[in-house]
């Protein structure tokens, strides 16, 4: 989860942007500032144009031109390398991690790369260089020798990967910097993980997937919320054919931020506040949407193909900032436009339906929803329940814990796990390195990342244009109609 990470500037590769619609939610100059703002005018022309059509803005978006545009960028260009799915990594005794961002998720995740034997973290990145040297201080003090540090300037990270001795580079920072970090990363021979969303623009998915089948190297969205309990419980049932022929699925990141994001100690700077000056869709699908796409082997035999989004009218941040905020406080200077709640219909390939939802603008206690139906039964999580047949019959809820011997071997291996988001983070961090110090084909590659982002323009375009259905590209280009192995794995022999 990506709710923490630190900001830095645009880098030098990525081109020029252009978008006045900004300059209402510009702060003072600077040199953050300047940075975030930067960064938004980016996500300010996330309309037809950031779509690959060249054509007007969304703001103005009718239901044809949405359509025209999405269908251009739905169509798969020619490949340019060879396809990445079921491609093992190298086998290699030790993994060696570079780290760039080391806010509170970066922190915090450091010492489950150094809990784990066979892994050395070998240089670490932020442009706020004491948390680059906090960093440091715990390598060094889990024994290991002391890691690079990267805290010069905003473009520090590309020196950190252009080193020899990193293996695996994982990037933690602000959502607008995972595609030029992750393009750096491949370009320099390294494979990557990034934390969601991993690229804001459709067009960066599809770089994103071209670079992964150039370069040879993996790049992963580092979704925690797959690795679950219940998630990898349910992933087991539905792969057994307990819910009999799949149906339906929910996924959601119902998240009340509010006082987070206005608070200035949590996240550095308004980063995350001001995407909801930009875009008016899904922000953050990948929680609700992973996990769900696993259940139905989404590329893996099913793919999806298209999203129809709707949002209400954005009022809970402003009426949060008018309840708490000073009246000079810079906030006073945003107008919001992203939607308080957006729902999302995804429809696949073999007919089936997915609903997403995204809020963190109002209040609601928090909620992944993590629903799965099908012909036999249905698991409703938050709380979680289930209805099965023909064990139940009389209308009622059972007890999901009845169902504990379904457990991912993960799980039964690691009852415990340390970390933070009920041990999911540890079990995620776990099974990436041990893939690659075995050799073993990654859980998930840049077709799962691609799908489970591309909402996040998409649902912008499709509220825009009124929820006009549209498509969502196959990024494995014809590979999803081969059966592959996923997250539910055998225990493979150390």
């Amino acid at each position: 989860m990506n709710d923490d990470a630190r900001p830095a500037p645009e880098p030098r590769d990525t081109p020029p942007h252009s978008g006045a619609a900004d300059e209402v939610n510009r702060q003072d100059p600077s040199r953050r500032s300047v940075l975030w703002t930067t960064a938004g005018v980016a996500g300010a022309g996330l309309g037809l144009g950031a779509l690959g059509a060249g054509t007007a803005s969304a703001a103005g978006a009718s239901a044809p031109e949405a359509v025209t545009a999405a269908d251009a960028v739905a169509a798969a260009p020619p490949r340019q390398g060879r396809t990445m799915a079921g491609v093992p990594f190298e086998r290699r005794s030790t993994v060696r991690v570079g780290i760039i961002g080391l806010g509170n998720r970066g922190d915090s995740m450091i010492d489950l790369f150094l809990a784990l034997p066979g892994v050395q973290v070998k240089a670490v990145c932020d442009t706020v260089r004491d948390k680059a040297e906090k960093a440091a201080k715990k390598v060094t003090a889990a024994g290991q020798p002391a890691p690079a540090i990267y805290a010069k300037d905003e473009h520090d990270y590309e020196n950190l990967c252009k080193r020899g001795d990193i293996d695996f580079v994982y990037v933690v920072t602000p959502w607008e910097l995972h595609f030029p970090m992750a393009k750096t990363a491949m370009l320099n021979g390294k494979h990557v993980g990034v934390e969601c969303p991993i690229a804001m623009r459709l067009e960066e998915l599809w770089q994103l997937v071209d670079l992964s089948e150039r370069t040879r190297r993996h790049c992963m969205q580092l979704e925690n919320c797959c690795y679950g309990k219940n998630e990898m419980r349910v992933l087991r049932m539905a792969h057994a054919g307990l819910f009999g022929e799949l149906q339906h699925g929910a996924g959601a990141y119902n998240h009340d931020l509010r006082e987070l994001m206005f608070d200035p100690d949590y996240y550095e700077g308004p980063w995350r506040r001001l995407w909801h000056t930009r875009l008016r869709g899904d922000l953050y699908p990948n929680h609700g949407f992973g996990p769900v796409a696993n259940y139905m082997d989404v590329n893996r035999g099913d793919r999806v193909v298209s999203i129809s989004s709707v949002g209400t009218t954005a009022l809970g941040l402003a009426a949060y900032r008018e309840e708490h905020m000073e009246p000079g406080d810079p906030s006073w200077k945003e107008s919001y436009i992203g939607a308080d709640r957006t729902i999302s219909l995804v429809q696949t390939a073999k007919g089936r339906v997915i609903r997403l939802e995204h809020d963190v603008s109002s209040p609601h206690p928090y909620s992944r929803i993590n629903s799965l139906g099908g012909t036999k039964g249905v698991f409703e999580d938050y709380p979680e329940r289930i209805y099965l047949e023909p064990t139940n019959t009389n209308h009622q809820w059972d007890d999901f814990k009845k169902y504990a011997e379904w457990d991912h071997w993960l799980w039964k291996e690691h009852a415990n796990p340390p970390g933070g988001h009920g041990g999911m983070d540890y079990i995620m961090v776990f099974r990436l390195m041990q893939c690659m110090r075995l050799g073993l084909v990654p859980d998930f590659d840049v077709y799962d990342a691609a799908v489970w982002t591309a909402p996040v323009p998409l649902s912008h375009l499709s509220i825009k244009a009124k929820g006009v259905p549209l498509p969502i590209p196959d990024f494995t280009r014809g590979e999803w109609k081969k059966a592959r192995s996923g997250m539910d794995s055998e225990k493979p022999a150390e």
